[in-house]
């Protein structure tokens, strides 16, 4: 039965990836701004762990592509690392975390997988997507000053999602 919950808790996950990005990109530039496709894929890594997470990170930027052309093919296949990196590390991280503190757990497990994401996100843009053309201080301004809105928007809704879906039973 909990794994059947996971998988449709996965498959719920994709489909808000996609739907979510839709609605802020309403707005110019509200996307790289809000990161709406962020919030279902870390909330997948942490309900369901880490391989389901993993696997939602993966597909759910390719499934929005291909249905909404959101991400654009230039932006793809890094936004594909970072969301799988999430999906994972959350998945991980709220595993390894035993503190007596249950928000602690997820705080730490969350913040985690958002710095982790956001690493391998600058190096594939730095290495392989964008070599030669990605510098560190495009990296700082992408992960972190033009996304505080949505850092902050991950901080103060994820918490509050997995402790609602926690005490209605649904995670």
């Amino acid at each position: 039965m909990k794994n059947t919950k996971h998988l449709i808790i996965t498959a719920l996950c994709m489909a808000l990836g996609v739907v979510l990005p839709m609605a802020f990109h309403v707005i110019p530039n509200a996307g790289s701004v809000m990161l709406p496709m962020h919030i279902p894929v870390l909330l997948c890594g942490l309900i369901c762990g880490p391989i389901l997470g993993l696997i939602c990170g993966i597909f759910t930027p390719v499934l929005s592509s291909l249905v909404t052309g959101m991400p654009g093919p230039a932006y793809l296949p890094s936004m594909i690392c970072e969301l799988a990196v999430y999906g994972l590390l959350a998945g991980i991280m709220i595993k390894l975390m035993k503190t007596e503190k249950p928000m602690i757990n997820l705080y730490a497990a969350l913040v985690t997988a958002m710095i982790g994401g956001r690493i391998v996100y600058g190096l594939m843009n730095a290495l392989i997507f964008r070599a030669g053309a990605y510098s560190i201080q495009m990296w700082m301004t992408a992960s972190f000053v033009t996304a505080l809105p949505g850092i902050l928007l991950q901080l103060l809704i994820l918490p509050a999602v997995v402790y609602a879906l926690q005490k209605a039973k649904l995670a």
